[in-house]
């Protein structure tokens, strides 16, 4: 969106300066993305005046002239036809840019002559084209700036035209009078009222208008008027200088005017050369396939279902996007119909891709502009047509009726401290929204038809938070349900995945984010690859399928480390899959990834391939660090995918499956292109069963300042038992005194003979309130005896 300064305070009455408005504009949400602003181009540049002119000695088209200037006279060269003695002109000084040129001047010698600055034409100045000569000023003050003397003489010279970046919910900044009542009501001027305006009607029309009634859910209102006897012709001075202003360019008296409605009050119009018209113009939605020419003098071919304004010759207009060549104004044009609708947002946007046209209409209509304003809007515009060409003005036909889009939500004072944190008087807020043009009745807050974007009573907190600034805000700390105890933020799942996240990374794995859309065959490999999973609207082939685990896109990634000389590598990652298409059906997993070998070679040889247990050991780190209990069986009934008798499934009983680990099966790793070995875990953090104690917290930490006692076992067992049944017989001997039971030494053979072991453990007895007597300490051995040989039908060893 762009607009000049003073296209601005046509509308603004203020007296702040453009520094001022470019901040505040930004500042309510109308982004400034750019500034081009003349004046500052010519900063420098003064007044001089030349007080005599000569011939230059050894050049017929060059003067030597003395030049008045704020720093005394000076002599300069010039080869200006008009230079001559008397003339007020403009002085660039050594040292300065000269943008026409774009070079920097400084004192130098032209012909043997020395020359101290340079006398300007309008083209050097970047002015215009205009390059015949020197620029004579009619009058000006030696040592004055020539940007104040085009300021008060030529405004339109030095008139900065500001950008602004509108965002979609705000359609009624798309015209310069949005803007302007932003400002206004941000306290930066005045809103100047409305001009008034005179149309006199005479007559009916003679062009009817009608909506089909496949389109009346498109066009809500469709409004025109004829105008008789105009005579189009190139629009004044004034209103070509405003649309090269803002990049556009003007064509004639006619289209000058809608384009000027688009931009000052965002009323998109349209204007029919009536004598072209053949019929009744019928808003229609299209059958798909109509030929049409636009305005562009592009030929388009009419999507299915676009909105059309059709006369007996066939299509003529796409409604609110772009006008026809056939029924377009020329010069030649005296009858034109004046044509100003209300179309459907999504309509309008549908129509405007398939057809791939941007236009200024199409911008405005698809975001909203304002119903309420539609015959006015209308009305004003055929009054300045026919101020400018002439003509008579007919009634007024309509089809369809104006909406009524009027609404009202409850201003609640106090929700603008609850919801923005600003504190601001009640009395500031109603005021505020009566500036935006909303009518206030008690706490009743009218929205005014120009803002489509205010649908609830947050909207108007957050319009008053707007304007009384945001930057305004302070940070201030939530405040506690309960004063001390603060609530926890993560569910026990979410701190889960951040436990397994950090476990992994200090295991040695990297952390991967994959897609989690996978192709159709890399899902099969993994169980998936139904047409539940399937997505409907595929980024691309390679992604047509919810993926089923989470190792087809760490294979993937692995294969592309190896094609770039990575072969060893350690990869993990935590995300959602899916085993199909409803809800209940998606799960979080877990799952790791090892190639290659453990470490670099090295001389002492401790470089190895990956093996399912090293798969094995990560694995039951990351689950004894979510809490899983540390008594799990281990099976071998794993997927297809998994090497048959080189994995193993991680279970609490047969039917809850905590993870899997080990080999992947060699044609797995084939299809997805991944030179082995190749281990991998995947693990299921929801089927991890959820501590008792859930709700309580873990209580303080409590030491003993009592010297413990360690005593040490060792007993004679079958081969066959295993050292941490062992361990926990002894441990749970007597959990509230044994603080830790740890094996020290294992032997096999000897004496003990054929299938038998000697496991021998260290006992440490934790005293809690008392020095523990000798026979104390006796009969927790005896327990821990008792224990051990019941547990393992082992004996004391002698």
């Amino acid at each position: 969106m762009k607009f000049t300064l003073s296209w601005l305070k046509e509308h603004l009455e203020t007296e702040a300066s453009l520094d001022e408005i470019l901040e505040t504009l930004t500042d309510l949400g109308l982004e400034v993305e750019g500034v081009e602003d003349p004046a500052a181009a010519l900063k420098g540049f003064t007044i001089a005046k030349v007080t005599s002119a000569e011939q230059h000695p050894d050049a017929d088209k060059l003067r030597v002239c003395m030049v008045q200037t704020d720093e005394g006279e000076k002599q300069i060269v010039c080869g200006a036809p008009n230079a001559r003695e008397g003339i007020t002109v403009v002085l660039a000084k050594p040292g300065m840019y000269i943008p026409g040129l774009d070079i920097t001047i400084s004192v130098g010698k032209i012909r043997g002559v020395e020359s101290h600055g340079m006398m300007a034409s309008e083209r050097e100045m970047g002015l215009s084209d205009e390059h015949d000569g020197i620029i004579e000023l009619p009058s000006g003050e030696i040592g004055q700036e020539f940007a104040d003397w085009l300021a008060r003489n030529r405004p339109a010279a030095v008139d900065p035209v500001i950008e602004i970046a509108i965002t979609p919910n705000r359609p009624d900044a798309l015209g310069v009078r949005g803007v302007a009542r932003d400002l206004a009501a941000r306290g930066l001027g005045t809103l100047k009222p409305m001009p008034e305006y005179a149309l006199e009607a005479q007559g009916d029309c003679p062009v009817k208008v009608e909506i089909a009634e496949n389109a009346t859910d498109g066009c809500h209102v469709f409004a025109g008027r004829l105008i008789r006897g105009v005579k189009n012709a190139p629009s004044p001075a004034w209103l070509q200088q405003k649309l090269k202003s803002i990049g556009l360019r003007p064509i004639s008296a006619l289209v000058d005017v809608t384009n000027l409605f688009t931009h000052d009050l965002n009323r998109p119009l349209h204007v029919f050369d009536a004598g072209k018209v053949s019929g009744t113009l019928k808003v229609h939605r299209a059958e798909g396939g109509e030929a049409f020419t636009g305005l562009d003098e592009k030929d388009y071919v009419v999507p299915e279902g676009a909105l059309v304004i059709s006369d007996d010759n066939g299509v003529e207009s796409v409604g609110g996007i772009m006008g026809g060549l056939s029924t377009g104004c020329t010069l030649e044009t005296t009858d034109v119909f004046v044509e100003a609708a209300f179309w459907d947002f999504v309509s309008i946007a549908h129509a405007g891709r398939g057809l791939k046209i941007n236009s200024d209409a199409r911008y405005r209509n698809e975001r909203g502009i304002d119903p309420g304003f539609n015959m006015e809007g209308l009305d004003r515009a055929c009054a300045l047509i026919v101020e400018l060409c002439g003509g008579e003005v007919t009634d007024m036909v309509v089809a369809g009726a104006v909406p009524d889009v009027s609404r009202a939500y409850k201003l609640d004072t106090a929700r603008c401290s609850s919801l923005v944190g600003m504190d601001i008087p009640a009395e500031d807020q109603r005021a505020t929204l009566e500036r935006l043009g909303f009518v206030m009745e008690g706490d009743m807050a009218h929205v005014p038809s120009w803002r489509p974007d205010v649908l609830g009573e947050a909207d108007l907190v957050e319009e008053v938070a707007r304007m009384a600034s945001l930057t305004k805000l302070e940070a201030k700390p939530l405040a506690r349900a309960i004063p001390g105890v603060p609530k926890p933020i993560l569910t026990p799942m979410q701190k889960r995945e951040q436990v397994a996240r950090r476990t992994a990374a200090a295991l040695g794995y990297n952390e991967c984010v994959t897609y989690s859309f996978v192709d159709q065959a890399g899902a099969a490999l993994f169980g998936g690859g139904t047409d539940a999973t399937m997505v409907a609207n595929p980024i691309s082939q390679d992604m047509s399928h919810m993926r089923p685990s989470l190792l087809p896109g760490l294979l993937r990634a692995a294969a592309r480390n190896q094609a770039r000389g990575m072969g060893d590598m350690a990869l993990f990652e935590i995300g959602a899959t899916w085993h199909g298409g409803e809800p209940e059906d998606q799960g979080v997993a877990i799952a790791g990834l090892l190639v290659g070998k453990t470490a670099p070679k090295d001389v002492h040889g401790t470089s190895r391939s990956v093996d399912l247990f090293d798969a094995k050991a990560d694995a039951e780190a990351v689950l004894a660090a979510i809490g899983a209990p540390a008594k799990v069986q281990i099976l071998r009934t794993g997927e297809a995918w998994w090497h048959p008798g080189r994995h193993g499934v991680i279970c609490l009983g047969p039917k809850k499956v905590l993870g899997v680990f080990g080999e992947l099966h060699p044609k797995v790793l084939r299809e997805m292109d991944v030179k082995g070995p190749a281990v991998a875990f995947t693990l299921f953090p929801g089927e991890v069963p959820l501590p008792r104690n859930t709700g309580a917290s873990r209580g303080a930490l409590h030491l003993s300042d009592l010297q413990p006692v360690e005593r040490d076992f060792a007993f004679v067992v079958d081969t066959g038992v295993e050292a941490l049944t062992l361990v926990n017989a002894a441990a749970g001997a007597d959990k509230a005194m044994i603080a830790d039971v740890r094996v020290f030494d294992e032997f096999i053979g000897g004496a003990l003979g054929e299938g038998k072991k000697s496991i021998a453990v260290t006992v440490r007895i934790q005293p809690q309130d008392k020095t523990l007597k000798d026979d104390e300490i006796e009969a927790i051995s005896a327990k821990v005896v008792e224990k051990v040989t019941k547990a393992t039908g082992g004996v004391l060893r002698g």
